[in-house]
């Protein structure tokens, strides 16, 4: 009873902790004390994960020396009451007779922390402070363009619509440059300090606590990741000798060679990772027309970026989805303010794990923002679906890759279709089903471009985070593995000075990526299952599932899963099949296979 009356008192103290930079000891455990334990421990998860969000909030919504001041002192708060937690759990799980669910929580606690910082004094304070400089160098970096400055987000609309190379390679250049050979330094920094804090929790680098976050074997998680990308590898090949060879026919063997790799400023995005921006480029003589321009009927719609956000909003709500609250549109970033420097990249947020549901973005009315809209609402109803879950560690998406999955799920929906539906397009100006080409490489060219990109991210930090990657070398595993992956290169020789990786925010802000392949993967099952709900008769590609209450309600019977239970559950639910797979990728670009391997025939595709 001694130990029991201890931990709860210890238990009590966790949740009034208003300072975590010195935890108390754990005294030794049995299952009853434990139990207390773990769910102190989950409600002072609950609470910091407020007011870490509303610090991180106010820092990328108005970037300046005292906030940035303030969220590093909130990030090594955050992360040493997480690796505290970790700690505990590492003990805990040693505790005979747990229960599953609380051993579940157990594993939890140990993998969600992303950045588990050493417990020795002044480590944590180290690491957030060298995060929050390479976040605002990447949140205030700047490019060139013309020999002007020019800043992030407008960086990234310029390279998808300028056609000149040297104009392209300039902004490719200046832009990695100036953002990330700074903060190499600071980066390697904190792989060293990251990898000690894993080491204490008992995983060997901070790669593999990663790799242990997705309810299996790490080693069969990395294996299944692998199998997805040679199922889906075959096309990917075929999208880019296509693709190759009308750059090479734009452009001359000058800037880009017939054979071999293609050069990643050429591709109309900065990191080569999604290339519809270059429709014009490659779209295929008298097929390539889909027939509209999402950017030009919003415009002649009179689309501003607010009506953007309120017609995605209609698409759940259309689905049986409860509106959004009304602090919502007060307490947004909708638009990029003009009397402030701030973090552009899209994201979604919800505050207090209840209901201050956010968005940040810098939304221009075009194409891709609107479907970045679609996107980021779905984490958002995401997030209000299982806000009832009764533990915070269950708030969350049945793996990271669900979370991601969902919006592009529903942005797959943004189809002919579906633009009728919603008044911006006239059933007349519906493309035929000769336009079905176009309209597959253009979505190929977003999707299946993605793939390796999403792969390699991660996979260049494992090899960092396990020491076969050394910071000299940093910049050449980058460029070695960009080009097996995605068969690309730079525009230029690149210095071991380079930090090339630091120029995508992931990196910076040490979010894991294979979230984004397991995601790719995802939205194509989801999606099958959707339209296949809905009763759709016509090409898949053309399904949309706009107002059908039945998807919805299905949707959310996994949605308010959250992480509960293990992910293949919650994939059964809605798909009926408990294994991730890239056939329903190939399925859905089937006819567009087909149609590349014609037009590749005789060429050497691969690099």
């Amino acid at each position: 009873m001694k130990s029991l009356v201890s931990l709860a008192a210890l238990a009590a103290s966790l949740v009034a902790m208003p300072a975590l930079a010195h935890q108390p000891p754990l005294p030794e455990q049995d299952a009853a004390s434990a139990e207390i334990w773990i769910k102190a421990a989950d409600q002072r998860y609950f609470d910091e994960t407020v007011r870490a969000g509303r610090v991180q909030w106010v820092y990328e919504t108005n970037i300046t020396d005292d906030t940035e001041a303030l969220v590093a002192a909130s990030n090594a708060q955050q992360n040493t009451f997480m690796v505290w937690t970790a700690t505990g759990a590492a003990r805990m799980a040693k505790v005979p007779g747990l229960s599953a669910e609380n051993q579940r929580k157990l594993v939890m606690m140990r993998t969600q922390i992303t950045s588990p910082v050493p417990t020795t004094p002044g480590a944590a304070e180290e690491f957030g402070t060298r995060q929050a400089r390479i976040q605002g160098l990447y949140g205030k970096g700047h490019g060139t363009l013309r020999g002007q400055p020019i800043n992030g987000s407008d960086i990234e609309a310029a390279m998808g619509t300028n056609r000149n190379p040297e104009e392209l390679k300039e902004m490719w250049l200046s832009w990695h440059d100036s953002v990330g050979k700074p903060m190499k330094a600071d980066y390697a920094r904190m792989v060293e300090l990251s990898n000690e804090g894993a080491r204490e929790l008992g995983f060997a680098d901070t790669g593999a606590l990663w790799r242990s976050n997705y309810d299996m074997d790490p080693a069969a998680f990395a294996a299944l990741t692998e199998k997805i990308w040679n199922e889906v590898k075959p096309l990917y090949v075929q999208l880019h000798c296509y693709t190759r060879a009308k750059l090479n026919e734009k452009y001359g063997d000058a800037v880009q060679k017939k054979t071999g790799a293609i050069r990643a400023d050429l591709l109309g995005n900065m990191w080569g990772q999604a290339w519809g921006n270059i429709y014009d480029v490659v779209a295929p003589k008298g097929a390539g027309d889909i027939g509209y321009d999402i950017g030009d009927l919003l415009t002649a719609k009179g689309y501003d970026p607010v009506k953007m956000v309120r017609t995605g909003e209609g698409f759940y709500s259309s689905l049986g989805f409860a509106p959004l609250p009304e602090t919502f549109w007060a307490r947004s970033q909708i638009t990029k303010p003009r009397d402030r420097e701030v973090v552009c990249h899209a994201s979604a947020w919800d505050i207090d794990n209840k209901d201050d549901l956010r968005i940040k973005m810098c939304t221009k009315v075009n194409s891709d923002d609107f479907v970045t809209i679609h996107h980021e609402l779905g984490h958002n109803y995401y997030q209000r679906a299982y806000s009832q879950q009764p533990s915070r560690y269950y708030m969350e998406g049945a793996n990271d890759g669900f979370h991601e999955a969902i919006g592009d799920t529903m942005a797959l929906s943004i189809t002919p279709e579906y633009l009728v539906q919603i008044g911006l397009m006239g059933r007349d100006k519906v493309p035929s089903a000769d336009k079905d080409t176009g309209l597959l490489l253009r979505q190929a060219l977003d999707k299946m471009a993605a793939m390796p990109w999403t792969l390699l991210v991660d996979r260049w930090r494992w090899g960092v985070f396990d020491g076969s990657i050394k910071p000299e070398n940093y910049e050449a595993a980058w460029n070695q593995m960009r080009l097996k992956y995605q068969g690309l290169v730079p525009p230029a020789e690149r210095g071991a000075d380079a930090f090339d990786p630091g120029a995508k925010f992931h990196i910076p802000a040490v979010v894991p990526y294979t979230r984004y392949f397991l995601a790719r993967v995802l939205q194509f099952q989801f999606y099958e299952a959707a339209c296949k709900e809905a009763g759709w008769q016509g090409p898949l590609h053309r399904c949309s599932f706009y107002g059908n209450k039945a998807v919805g309600a299905k949707l959310n019977a996994m949605l308010s899963m959250g992480a509960s239970k293990p992910w293949p559950d919650a994939l059964e639910a809605f798909t009926g099949s408990r294994e991730m797979s890239g056939k329903a990728m190939i399925r859905y670009f089937a006819p567009l296979q087909k149609w590349l391997e014609a037009q590749n025939k005789g060429q050497a595709c691969g690099w």
